[in-house]
């Protein structure tokens, strides 16, 4: 975190020489990528037809994160050419923003079509067929220079030309994704609360004849921001939306929602059902045992911290997975430090008799036994190194190297033990390396 001060300390200092402003994008404060031979071909095509400077736009997020998207967007068996730019040289009420489609015309690229985009920033671009239609789909998600607003336009290019949208909308957060298993895509997408209106998941199909058919899911609270979403199993059948929404001051809470039989419907249907899964900020779902299906963190209170104040208190996460009864049940217990990245799924047979402290002077959590005398001996440590010297200080008193992300390290060390204590609780280092997890 120090490091990351110091970074935005740095970051501030030369924007402030510089003359650059926080607003600027990222386009303009990094240096754009370099180009590929023929995404050269496709700019000098592209500069020439326009016959003026241009700055080229960068998606933020999904699978196409270049200026240039190479693909068959017409269905046509070619590819076209897809760039988003800027005119540098453009009129005061004109929208700067805008979408070139180009053509191969034999060895060279040609543009064949230009218009206007929506808001100011490409936000994410997806191609796909949906529902029962062959026609594909070119959608594209505007932001506005902020990026809180945010809007969604689906277009279909038809003998060269960029039809009218067929869609059009504000969105907080949009996918496509077949969520009801059938073979054919939906477009999903979710909105927050606003000017009265609840929070909702929708996805969308596309009948044979191009028609859009919309199912609605309102959610569990007025949400007003998304935090993360992710997908995965719904009990043993059925793929869900996980969705991590900004809850109340800050904190976190979940709502998951799927398809059956045409309809959308959500895990937590009776009023309240979704608090259980309030948490603090950053504690998102996470598919902790790799089995497909998402696991919802929820906090509690460390044994032996009971009656401490709320400022000194440790707390254990407990890992939940919705059953087959679409009821949250608890799979796992762990230590999940959310500030390092890291979890430590207990072994079943830690569960209600191991607790964890802080050891404030070697910065180091420490796994210990629990019971009717309070804390009792030491069962594992775990330490973030954030520099060489640190590291290998620990590696030479015996600790194992669990991961290593950028220049920080996660050691963990298991103390011996003389007394051979007979509670069962002692763990090797198999054991920790089967229980770390670390969240990239």
């Amino acid at each position: 975190m120090k490091k990351i001060s110091a970074f935005f300390t740095a970051l501030s200092a030369g924007a402030a020489l510089t003359g650059c402003t926080f607003g600027a994008t990222i386009d303009t404060l990094m240096a754009p990528p370099k180009l590929s031979l023929e995404q050269e071909q496709i700019y000098t095509a592209l500069t020439d037809s326009l016959g003026g400077s241009i700055s080229l736009k960068y998606p933020k997020s999904g699978k196409y994160l270049s200026a240039f998207i190479i693909e068959d967007i017409d269905g046509d068996g070619g590819n076209e050419a897809l760039v988003f730019y800027e005119r540098n040289n453009h009129a005061a009420d004109e929208n700067p923003l805008r979408i070139n489609i180009l053509d191969k015309n034999g060895e060279s690229w040609q543009s064949v079509f230009d218009t206007a985009a929506e808001g100011s920033e490409i936000e994410k671009v997806m191609i796909s067929k949906l529902g029962a239609s062959d026609r594909i789909n070119l959608i594209i998600g505007t932001s506005m220079v902020n990026r809180s607003e945010k809007n969604v336009t689906i277009y279909n290019y038809v003998d060269g030309v960029l039809q009218e949208p067929t869609f059009s909308a504000s969105y907080a957060f949009i996918d496509v994704m077949d969520l009801d298993m059938d073979g054919e895509l939906e477009f999903l997408r979710l909105t927050g609360a606003s000017g009265g209106e609840d929070a909702v998941a929708e996805a969308y199909k596309v009948y044979a004849n191009g028609e859009y058919h919309k199912v609605v899911q309102p959610l569990s609270a007025a949400f007003t921001e998304f935090d993360n979403i992710s997908y995965g199993r719904v009990g043993s059948n059925g793929t869900g939306l996980y969705i991590d929404a900004v809850s109340g001051t800050g904190s976190i809470q979940t709502d998951v929602v799927y398809m059956d039989s045409g309809a959308m419907k959500k895990v937590f249907g009776a009023p309240g059902e979704s608090e259980a899964t309030i948490r603090p900020a950053g504690c998102t779902c996470f598919d902790v045992d790799r089995d497909g299906s998402p696991e919802i963190p929820v906090q509690v209170i460390a044994p032996g911290y009971e009656v401490s104040e709320e400022s000194s208190q440790l707390r254990l996460t407990d890992w939940m997975k919705i059953n087959d009864s679409y009821m949250l049940e608890k799979h796992y217990t762990s230590y999940y430090s959310v500030n390092d990245g890291y979890i430590f799924l207990f072994p079943e047979k830690w569960e209600g008799k191991v607790t964890v402290r802080r050891d404030i002077v070697n910065d180091e959590i420490v796994f210990c036994t629990y019971g009717e005398n309070g804390m009792g001996r030491e069962l594992l440590r775990i330490f973030c190194a954030e520099d060489q010297p640190s590291r290998e200080d620990r590696l030479t008193g015996g600790y194992m190297l669990m991961h290593t992300k950028g220049e920080s390290s996660y050691l963990a060390f298991v103390p011996p033990d003389p007394d051979n204590a007979g509670d069962g609780l002692s763990i090797s280092a198999g054991d920790v390396a089967a229980g770390f997890r670390y969240r990239d």
